[in-house]
């Protein structure tokens, strides 16, 4: 199941190249996993854009960390894998994905999977399931992707978060959904006891305790489909949708998840760049950075 690990060059790598760790990629803690999945996108296309572009606006990222008053990368280290030729069908490119997630998993190391659509989960998570018994999953997102497969493909991005649960003892906690269908919603009211979704319309009475408070002790993993933040300060995803979170309710919450449960992976999913709008490249890249400082940064 597992893979070798080949970790990208400095100047190629996530954040600048000038960062003390550059040169051990080796010795680092978190590892950054490029995968460019773009095989059921639905609507806008670009998600196989995505990963490179993160990286790239990484390097312009400054190292220190206002909110955290540090460097934080400096307390943890970190690399990025060179991305691979992602295999085909979608069943396989998961198998692939899940190889790598166990490999870094298995060296000690935490995996951060830039993709990429968000099917690529239901592969990552595997080698997580066989860890954690009673993982739960954050999903902070605008679709609760609770399909039983779509358009002929079971393992679609519109149901990612069904083929999570198709993982026994796996509950889902899902933040800022606004779009649902019938099928996926009846799915849901027969699965409360797996199933917890805070709506987006009701945001303006969120408690984030009671959000975060079945991580509590427990470990996560953190799918952050970008499509989470509103369409009109995230449009580069596949589908854009208006009504969502803004960039600091959502490090609110991601910051409480962190520090209340034992956060074990995580992915960023669905930023499709679009040309020369490089404000949404480097939104993408700055939430993976401080997913990593929440995550590692104790």
């Amino acid at each position: 199941m597992s893979a070798k690990l080949e970790y990208l060059p400095a100047a190629e790598s996530f954040l600048d190249p000038i960062r003390t760790d550059a040169g051990d990629p080796g010795n680092a803690r978190a590892v950054v996993i490029p995968f460019g999945l773009e095989a059921s996108v639905s609507y806008g296309g670009g998600t196989a854009a995505g990963p490179a572009a993160i990286l790239r606006a990484s390097q312009q990222l400054e190292f220190y960390d206002e909110e955290l008053a540090k460097e934080p990368y400096l307390d943890w280290g970190v690399a990025a894998l060179r991305e691979p030729v992602i295999r085909r069908p979608i069943a396989a490119a998961l198998d692939q994905l899940a190889g790598l997630v166990d490999e870094v998993l298995g060296q000690g190391k935490f995996p951060l999977v830039l993709g990429g659509e968000h099917s690529l989960t239901a592969g990552a998570i595997r080698p997580l399931v066989v860890r954690h018994p009673d993982l739960v999953v954050l999903q902070l997102d605008a679709h609760a992707d609770l399909r039983d497969g779509y358009q002929g493909e079971p393992f679609s991005h519109a149901a990612a978060m069904r083929r999570v649960l198709d993982q026994p003892g796996v509950t889902l906690v899902s933040v800022g959904i606004r779009a649902i269908s019938k099928e996926e919603a009846a799915f849901y009211e027969a699965n409360r006891d797996r199933i917890t979704i805070h709506w987006a319309k009701d945001q303006a009475s969120w408690d984030i305790e009671r959000i975060v408070g079945p991580l509590a002790g427990r470990p996560v993993y953190v799918t952050f489909d970008i499509d989470a933040l509103d369409g009109a300060i995230m449009p580069a995803t596949g589908t854009p949708t208006p009504g969502g979170l803004g960039y600091w309710q959502a490090l609110a919450i991601l910051r409480r998840a962190c520090a209340v449960g034992r956060i074990v992976a995580a992915d960023l999913v669905e930023f499709a760049p679009i040309p020369n709008m490089h404000a949404f490249d480097y939104t993408a890249a700055a939430l993976a950075y401080k997913l990593l400082a929440y995550a590692l940064s104790r």
